[in-house]
């Protein structure tokens, strides 16, 4: 998300603020406020998927998803 659309999200939720938004400017924040949204959860699973852990011995182990983890209780 570029910071283009993050400051009309911004504007918008000015405007909002000061009067009632019209539908299509509605629509626009809703969709805008859609994509931040994914970008940010995007951006944490990518930030997730490089995290290791590590233990005592100094070993590195990625960290799982939770489906992972269950499939090996099975």
């Amino acid at each position: 998300m570029d910071d283009k659309r993050i400051a009309r999200i911004n504007e918008l939720s000015a405007t909002a603020r000061e009067r009632e938004l019209t539908e299509e400017e509605h629509a626009e924040r809703a969709q805008l406020r859609a994509e931040y949204v994914a970008a940010y959860k995007q951006s944490l699973v990518n930030h997730l998927n490089n995290v290791k852990i590590v233990d005592e011995k100094g070993n590195k182990t990625p960290l799982r998803k939770k489906t992972e983890k269950k499939n090996e209780k099975h």
